[in-house]
């Protein structure tokens, strides 16, 4: 499948999606578009999912008929996303056209307020 991760979505996770082809907005020259014209040029490129950390783009968008699905990821933060690698996969094989999926991104890990 094609991907296309959206700003914020961080870049070392395409490592983890290898059976897919990724591409960034960046990379594409898309940085400027808003959300809608996002989607409608990913869908008239081809890109089959959008990966982007817009937790506000389900309540802006509606994907009805669209070939496009996206799959939100709830933290930017790569330290945490990184843990979750297996649930994002999972999502990115799972989703079907025209749906949005989220991905909880719990944050684990040390803490500035544990005892050190």
């Amino acid at each position: 499948m094609r991907l296309l991760f959206d700003q914020g979505t961080p870049a070392p996770l395409r490592r983890h999606l290898g059976d897919h082809e990724v591409e960034t907005v960046a990379e594409r020259g898309w940085s400027e578009l808003g959300n809608g014209d996002l989607i409608a040029r990913a869908e008239d490129e081809g890109y089959d999912i959008l990966v982007t950390t817009d937790q506000n783009m389900r309540y802006q968008q509606n994907l009805a008929g669209q070939r496009l699905a996206v799959v939100v990821l709830l933290s930017t933060a790569w330290p945490y996303v990184r843990l979750r690698t297996e649930d994002i996969r999972s999502a990115v094989n799972q989703v079907r056209p025209g749906e949005f999926r989220e991905v909880p991104i719990p944050r684990e890990g040390p803490t500035s307020d544990r005892p050190g």
